[in-house]
């Protein structure tokens, strides 16, 4: 193994320039320093991470903490595209990625205690229950964290405009002439709350009355419940025109029950969805959708983690709210 030693007798300069050039000091001539990290680079030098961590006090590890209810896994393309720019992002700061859970090996730990065995610089929370004591025990701990798409008083987050989303979604309904709006929501999350309230403050405002009968309960990235939630909207004596589905995978379900009707999209129903994921574009028709920014939310997570960690004086807690915007699609009739 390539020793800090061998470099300098290579180089022909004491240990603590290479030292510092390999740690990016400032002190040192970057001339020099640029030649030292060449050298090692050809010497196959690779930096020994547990003495980095007794130099530094920091691993260079962002931890993620991810939990799956509906079980699709990295498969949700929102999530899946979220975590990769988180990825690569830390990536990019000299920071590598390891995933928070209960498990290890035979031992049941807590999210903070598998946080502190993996020695974890700081963790990005996304897709929990945040009121799950075992969340606010890490984000209360001493350990830095960032949540996305919920907020805890003093800690930074950072939010899809879940407001905005909803808001722009029905006044383009509205625009294209629709007053018979059904809604299918999420799970019982702050996002949904949110996209609930929007959606019934943005009917307020555009003179739309939402009828009890057409607002159904739903799960996010769960096909089936979408499906029977359509199916009971098209039993309605007086259907809605148009029916908004939590996501857009969701919204398939929808597409299936829709076409077991006999009906046709956007001629005899119009649809909606959330998320924007790649499907919505392949499909025919394009699926009218409200695109949510995962790559950007995931940058913006990792960035502010990072400067949490290595300013932690310096460093102000914030509520980044990252815009979406809205995909029409070819989903929604002009009834005017």
């Amino acid at each position: 193994m390539i020793k800090i030693k061998d470099i300098a007798e290579k180089c022909g300069v004491s240990i603590a320039s290479v030292s510092k050039a390999l740690h990016g000091n400032s002190d040192l001539n970057e001339k020099t320093a640029e030649y030292i990290r060449k050298v090692a680079k050809e010497m196959g030098y690779i930096p020994n991470s547990s003495a980095q961590l007794l130099k530094t006090n920091r691993s260079y590890n962002i931890g993620v903490l991810f939990v799956d209810e509906t079980s699709s896994g990295l498969e949700h393309e929102y999530f899946s595209s979220m975590l990769n720019a988180i990825k690569n992002e830390a990536e990019a700061y000299g920071y590598d990625i390891t995933f928070i859970s209960h498990h290890l090996k035979q031992n049941d730990l807590t999210f903070y205690e598998h946080a502190k065995y993996r020695n974890v610089d700081g963790v990005i929370i996304a897709s929990v229950n945040f009121k799950d004591p075992e969340v606010i025990n890490l984000v209360d701990s001493e350990i830095p964290t960032v949540t996305i798409d919920y907020s805890f008083d003093g800690k930074s987050c950072v939010s899809s405009d879940n407001i905005q989303g909803e808001m722009d979604i029905v006044n383009y309904l509205a625009k294209m002439g629709h007053k018979k709006i059904a809604f299918i929501k999420g799970d019982e999350t702050s996002v949904t709350q949110k996209r609930v309230s929007s959606f019934y403050r943005a009917c307020e405002e555009n003179g739309i009355q939402v009828k009890e009968e057409y607002v159904k309960e739903g799960r996010y990235h769960l096909p089936k419940v979408s499906a029977i939630a359509t199916r009971e909207l098209l039993a309605l004596k007086d259907r809605p025109t148009v029916i908004i589905y939590p996501d857009d995978y969701s919204l398939l379900g929808g597409i299936t029950i829709i076409e077991k009707n006999g009906l046709r999209i956007p001629d005899d129903i119009s649809i909606v969805g959330y998320d924007g994921i790649k499907l919505s574009r392949l499909i025919r028709p394009i699926i009218t959708t409200y695109v949510q920014d995962s790559v950007e939310i995931g940058r913006q997570s990792a960035r502010k983690l990072i400067e949490i960690i290595e300013n932690p004086k310096s460093s102000i807690p914030e509520q980044m709210i990252i815009k979406g915007w809205l995909q029409e699609g070819q989903t929604v009739k002009d009834i005017n």
